[in-house]
């Protein structure tokens, strides 16, 4: 495997990218397809309205989530993955079969050392 340079690292910087608390939860919800505000914040339990709204709009900053207003009243809001978050749907997947494989809960065995 070919390292690079921290500062262009693109391992570390998809890391940057997903890896905020909730953020890939955010991403993961969104892969079924468009969903409202309330919706997203009722299947993240525990997500405060102002968590949420920050990771959206990060996420929206990144080119990741489309944000669509409709001119209705009360005003709607529906968020979607644009085609750079769909891109990540299938590092989520490999991550979500390396959790099942590896990672269960109560099956961790921690690290040792070389004897």
């Amino acid at each position: 495997m070919e390292c690079e340079p921290l500062d262009t690292c693109p391992v570390c910087a998809t890391a940057d990218l997903i890896c905020g608390k909730w953020t890939i939860l955010v991403i993961r919800d969104l892969a079924g397809g468009r969903s409202r505000f309330c919706e997203l914040e009722r299947s993240l339990t525990g997500i405060s309205p102002r968590t949420l709204s920050l990771r959206l709009r990060a996420l929206e900053e990144e080119g990741i989530v489309n944000r669509k207003t409709f001119p209705e009243v009360p005003p709607r809001v529906e968020y979607s993955l644009t085609v750079k978050g769909l891109a990540l749907l299938p590092l989520i997947e490999d991550m979500r079969r390396y959790g099942r494989e590896w990672l269960e809960r109560g099956e961790r065995k921690p690290a040792t050392a070389a004897a």
